[in-house]
């Protein structure tokens, strides 16, 4: 029974010794702190584009075929992406930095 235990013992620290490989997740880089200014909740287009210049690219409008559903823009930087609703910043979203990177999918287009 004594050497049951003392191999069990030794197993278990010879398991938590091994390498843990791990996934990068986007989320743990976009808990660290910031590097770059990102547009603020409720700043224009107007503001967005003469603080950080023009977008890369700006993705098709989605929305906007109820009253209820408002039209939603979105603006894509190199390190991040800019949702409007209307005229005004309702979010920001850090974009993957590498290929191998966990994050949110890619936007439909």
């Amino acid at each position: 029974m004594k050497r049951c235990l003392m191999s069990l013992a030794v197993m278990a620290t010879l398991a938590a010794a091994t390498p843990v490989l791990a996934d990068t997740l986007l989320v743990d880089r976009a808990a660290e702190k910031p590097g770059i200014a990102l547009p603020v909740r409720g700043q224009s287009m107007q503001q967005v584009q003469s603080q950080f210049g023009a977008p890369a690219e700006q993705l098709d409008a989605r929305g906007g075929q109820k009253r209820q559903w408002p039209t939603i823009n979105r603006w894509v930087y190199p390190q991040f992406t800019v949702y409007f609703e209307k005229q005004k910043v309702i979010d920001v979203v850090a974009n993957k930095a590498a290929p191998n990177e966990i994050g949110p999918k890619p936007p439909i287009r």
